[in-house]
């Protein structure tokens, strides 16, 4: 059996949560992931705190601003910048305070490069990705930022080892060809599957820590994120239709990050969906834990069934498979996004004791 960059029976987020407050969310995801937690991310705290944003602040040379909110090359890094580097330095902040001490694998992310590409705009119009020039300069500058980041994550947590999440939801409209252009009356070329993986290789072989690609689109391509050499996929369960390619990536020692339980209620069939409050009035920290959907079993049957569907031995799913919330977390209420990291983290536990 191969080694995985994270312990078995393991959960984790996939990166986004509601609320303003770092701190808070933090804790939470300390607490309520102790085995694999996340840098937190919060949208909604604005511009540079979103993910194309976020993301953005750690290209090196490339500076981005906003422009009739929209993110575009800039001349020069200016306020736009400066917001998003200060938004990062605080989550950093954070992560240090609270997780003073830790020892075990954490988990950090960014959009990829083709998300980004097909995000941003060039100074003279048009989306980056109109331009395989200015696509490669945007992986070369992104693969050196997230090197970058990835000794700023270590430094701060020496003890822990990091593990880099590569969110990409526009590679499957980027490959086939349907990333509108400014009009809105044609579409991008589309980019062949072995340049997609080549870009994203180009991040996986430069931060020098293992890499988790995540997508919660339809149409995950799994073969350009195994040529890619990631070390795992994360997607949405109840987006998989066709079980062949995915028990072919397992097979061939790719681990699964299983988005099986619902990012809001009510948006699939799995754990959180039934339970769990809806309304946002109390904090993330403070939701009680009666609002957690009891306790994972329903996502935990959800992995377990697809796993036997595929044909792979039940010793093997706890040490091949995270579960996550289907998607990032961002839109729902704070005490649902708790509820979804318990239901998570109980689903795992479950599995393990199979």
């Amino acid at each position: 059996m191969a080694d995985f960059p994270w312990p078995s029976g393991a959960a984790t987020g996939i990166g986004s949560l509601p609320g303003t407050d770092i701190a808070e969310a933090q804790r939470v995801v300390f607490g309520e992931l102790p085995d694999l937690p996340h840098l937190a991310e919060l949208p909604a705290r604005g511009p540079g705190a979103d993910m194309i944003g976020r993301s953005a602040g750690f290209l090196v040379e490339l500076p981005v601003q906003l422009y009739a909110g929209r993110w575009q090359v800039a001349p020069r890094p200016g306020k736009d910048m400066r917001r998003t580097a200060d938004l990062l330095e605080r989550d950093l902040d954070q992560l240090t305070e609270q997780g003073e001490g830790f020892a075990g694998t954490l988990k950090i992310q960014s959009a990829g490069p083709w998300t980004l590409a097909a995000s941003i705009d060039q100074q003279i119009g048009g989306r980056l990705l109109r331009d395989a020039g200015a696509v490669r300069d945007l992986t070369d500058s992104l693969a050196e930022g997230l090197r970058r980041h990835v000794d700023e994550v270590r430094k701060r947590l020496p003890r822990a080892s990091v593990l880099l999440q590569l969110d990409e939801p526009s590679l499957p409209a980027v490959l086939a060809g349907r990333v509108p252009t400014e009009s809105g009356f044609g579409s991008y070329r589309a980019v062949d599957g072995p340049d997609a993986a080549t870009a994203l290789r180009t991040v996986v072989e430069a931060v020098g820590v293992p890499v988790v690609a995540h997508c919660c689109a339809p149409g995950v391509p799994l073969q350009v994120f195994r040529d890619a050499r990631a070390v795992a996929v994360a997607i949405d369960l109840a987006l998989v239709k066709d079980l062949d390619p995915l028990g072919e990536a397992i097979e061939a020692g790719i681990g699964l990050f299983a988005g099986a339980v619902p990012s809001t209620p009510g948006a699939s069939p799995s754990a959180a969906s039934s339970s769990a409050p809806s309304s946002g009035g109390a904090s993330l920290a403070g939701a009680s834990s009666s609002a957690a959907p009891a306790p994972g079993k329903k996502a935990a049957d959800r992995v377990a069934t697809l796993w036997k569907r595929l044909g792979f031995p039940a010793a093997r799913l706890p040490h091949q498979v995270v579960i996550t919330p289907a998607c990032g977390l961002a839109g729902a209420s704070e005490p649902y996004a708790r509820a979804a990291l318990t239901a998570c983290r109980e689903a795992a536990r479950r599995l393990a004791e199979v």
